[in-house]
């Protein structure tokens, strides 16, 4: 190679790979900094466009566990206010039970009467009064076979969303409550005479079966949510393992790779200062 001063091709070489090197040791500082792979599109263009994607899920998968927590605690809040209204049947029929026998006379049995419909007024206060979050449960406002959400208040049986989409079959059930008042129970009757007393003892028992259906289907609908949790829990995990292993930096591997660039460019600057000093010997042929 010939000894020129205009064009110092070894120093443009050097500085090249210096620029290499100081770029590539760049890029292992910002993703050792911060724990990523992916820290810009131009890093991994696809990797980015799926992590991002995954991110989504598990964002939605996790607020899909805290709604169907939501869900079930408005069914514990439901169930604790049907297993009031329990005592308060089984005080009716107790109250039906005592009118219905004949060692009774009318003036007592109007007195018995008198607790029996304050009974009733109470139990449909507390389905009218149950709510949970401003949704009133018990009153008949969840029992409708359709719902519909277009509006600003949904009508209808109640949607739990808890999937990353909206497939019926997948994401997402409905929890449907019958009314609990006296009069949707069939107890707002009187037990004034022993024998409406007497036809209020099966009304009664009527009452405790269909009581005790919406708590059975309520208590079937909680362990479905628990399950439900559960199964959304573990996807997330996965989910968030497979978002690991294509956005964060493997560290032993970067730390290598940091070190190497580290050398590279400590080596190129090393030799830039050396190709530099090179066109001084033209000087000295001239001197």
């Amino acid at each position: 190679m010939s000894l020129v001063i205009n064009n110092n091709l070894m120093a443009q070489t050097a500085a090249r790979n210096l620029s290499t090197a100081y770029g590539a040791l760049s890029t292992s500082t910002q993703r050792l900094s911060s724990g990523l792979r992916i820290n810009s599109a131009s890093d991994d263009a696809a990797g980015l466009a799926v992590r991002e994607l995954m991110r989504g899920d598990i964002a939605s998968l996790n607020q899909g566990v805290r709604n169907a927590n939501d869900a079930i605690s408005l069914i514990q809040t439901a169930d604790g206010a049907l297993s009031v209204i329990d005592e308060k049947l089984i005080r009716m029929k107790e109250l039906a039970e005592q009118a219905a026998t004949g060692t009774y006379t009318s003036d007592q049995r109007i007195i018995i009467n008198s607790e029996y419909q304050a009974m009733a007024s109470e139990i449909t206060r507390i389905a009218n009064a149950t709510d949970f979050n401003g949704v009133y449960l018990l009153n008949g406002n969840l029992s409708g076979a359709t719902h519909d959400g277009s509006g600003l208040t949904s009508t209808g049986k109640l949607k739990v969303h808890f999937g990353t989409a909206n497939d019926s079959a997948e994401d997402y059930y409905y929890i449907q409550i019958d009314s609990a008042t006296a009069s949707a129970l069939g107890v707002d009757n009187a037990i004034s005479t022993q024998e409406l007393a007497q036809q209020a003892l099966d009304v009664l028992n009527n009452a405790i079966i269909s009581k005790d259906t919406i708590r059975a289907n309520l208590g079937a609908l909680q362990n479905r949510l628990e399950n439900t949790i559960s199964n959304l829990e573990i996807q997330a995990e996965n989910l968030q393992a497979a978002e690991s292993r294509i956005s964060d930096v493997d560290v032993s591997l970067e730390m290598t790779e940091f070190v190497r660039q580290q050398i590279l460019a400590q080596s190129a600057v090393a030799m830039l200062s050396q190709a530099n000093s090179l066109p001084r010997m033209a000087m000295q042929l001239l001197g």
